[in-house]
């Protein structure tokens, strides 16, 4: 067909030039001939830098030092087999994914990808990939997740024994050590960033089949499918089935760029969709395994989430960026050097933060000790803070994010809430509490519930439904389309709520 088109284009082409010829009383083959040449284009397309050409010297290169990764389980693993650390968390996946997402690297008890086994006997398989001569080897957490022993298959068919050097639950990411002395096969991380379009290999052991090789393109980057607090996935279209887990994505240079790690798939099988670790996060985790046994992080002892559109709003913000602290611990960092309920952190060192995650991978990727410059914001006003990081505590739980959405405007402003001062209903000496819940109301809307507590709107404490409404009253003529209220929930939870001031139509 393309010949076909290209030949009728010439014919046209000719027939132009011989009308012209026949105009001017030439007609000559030589003047006919130099239109065409002329009509042709100048100069021809060049080639793209990285044609996709074969991928065979690239894996013909890198394929020696990617291993197969087998597991016994102790019988503290968890019964499904596939709900450790790292595993999504549903509520922040997207809803049109959330039942579509599986880790991909071990089967549940009794069966190891589809193939069962013998009584008692509980597996797991992945893939992992060899870092330094001595028989460093990089997988996932959630391969080897209570691992009672570890084997490595290497791509000469060697079995090897490991044993497990660390393991960081919070980026998916473990570090091995082949126990047999020797000088192994092994490959680099990348030098720089993929960017989305750029092509990736990916080698591992899908479904128990060692040495597999798939190849795509990275598709998108910085994707947060809710599997820790340190999400920043690449995205990628290189067919990934379980036993992928914890294998390299190379590019075409022969670098590792991302740690495979998940799939959306309704089946478990490929669709198209997975999802690595960027080389970056894993080289950084890994200096701290090899070094220590375990990462430790920076921290600010502060609870954040995201400045919302309406947020933004009801704070008089041009954008909705930057990341909002909703309460700060006595003692850690951040009340040290003076920040409050209610900034809006937007900067780091001078480099702009633009969200509550972000700001979340930038300290934790500083280690404890480091002084940081904090640009923030505080009733409107600019102001900056230098905190000396603190180390990240093992239990502290991830911030509470909060989407909202926002909201039609008709009628006399309204929340939808039935309020008494906390202290008259026994929820608490201070705040206003929330007796009753318009369902159809703009804050219903926002999740607030029965039982909860209103602590400050628009930042001002509040003690009586009057106050609260002194201050909607105030926002409305302040031209806000939203008003902030920080709420304490019948769990404990303190977070910002921002809630569309309504009107009765």
């Amino acid at each position: 067909m393309t010949s076909t088109f290209r030949r009728r284009a010439l014919a046209s082409v000719a027939v132009a030039a011989l009308a012209a010829g026949g105009a001017a009383g030439v007609g000559s083959l030589t003047q006919t001939t130099s239109a065409l040449a002329q009509a042709l284009p100048k100069t021809p397309i060049e080639a793209p830098e990285h044609p996709p050409g074969s991928f065979a010297g690239i894996v013909n290169k890198v394929k020696p030092a990617v291993v197969a990764v087998k597991v016994k389980l102790d019988d503290s693993a968890d019964e499904d087999g596939e709900s450790g650390p790292g595993q999504p968390n549903l509520q922040q996946v997207p809803p049109q994914l959330r039942e579509f997402f599986k880790r991909f690297g071990q089967g549940g008890p009794g069966e190891q990808n589809g193939a069962p086994q013998r009584h008692g006997e509980r597996g797991a398989v992945g893939s992992g990939f060899i870092i330094s001569a001595d028989g460093y080897v990089v997988t996932n957490n959630h391969v080897v997740n209570h691992a009672k022993s570890v084997q490595v298959t290497l791509d000469d068919t060697r079995t090897l024994d490991a044993k497990v050097i660390g393991t960081d639950p919070k980026t998916d990411v473990a570090l091995l050590k082949i126990k047999d002395s020797g000088s192994y096969p092994y490959v680099q991380f990348g030098k720089s960033a993929p960017q989305v379009g750029d092509w990736v290999v990916a080698i591992g052991n899908p479904f128990g089949l060692g040495g597999t090789v798939t190849a795509g393109i990275v598709s998108a980057r910085g994707r947060d499918i809710g599997a820790g607090p340190y999400d920043d996935f690449l995205q990628i279209d290189a067919p990934i089935n379980k036993g992928n887990s914890g294998g390299p994505d190379f590019n075409v240079n022969g670098e590792v760029v991302g740690v495979n790690t998940a799939i959306a798939s309704p089946s478990g099988g490929s669709v198209g969709l997975a999802f690595a670790i960027p080389s970056e996060t894993v080289q950084a985790v890994v200096e701290q395994l090899k070094t220590d046994g375990k990462v430790v992080r920076g921290y600010l002892g502060v609870q954040i989430q995201p400045v919302t559109k309406d947020i933004a709003d009801s704070l008089g913000l041009d954008k909705a960026k930057g990341a909002l602290v909703n309460s700060t611990e006595g003692g850690t960092p951040a009340a040290k050097a003076g920040l409050k309920t209610g900034d809006v952190i937007e900067k780091v060192d001078g480099k702009p933060i633009d969200d509550a995650k972000e700001l979340s991978r930038k300290i934790a990727g500083l280690k404890p000790g480091t002084k940081v410059e904090l640009a923030y914001l505080r009733n409107g006003k600019s102001d900056t803070a230098t905190v000396e990081l603190g180390t990240l505590p093992t239990d502290i739980k991830n911030a509470r994010n909060t989407d909202d959405g926002g909201f039609s405007n008709n009628g006399q402003p309204r929340l939808g809430l039935g309020l008494a001062p906390a202290d008259e209903v026994g929820l608490g000496s201070s705040g206003v509490a929330v007796v009753r819940v318009d369902p159809d109301g703009p804050a219903a809307a926002k999740g607030i519930e029965q039982g909860d507590v209103i602590l400050d709107v628009a930042g001002t404490s509040v003690s009586s439904p009057s106050d609260i409404a002194a201050q909607i009253r105030t926002a409305e003529s302040n031209g806000r389309k939203a008003v902030l209220m920080r709420v304490k929930s019948s769990k404990g939870v303190t977070r910002f709520v921002a809630v569309s001031l309504t009107k009765n139509g």
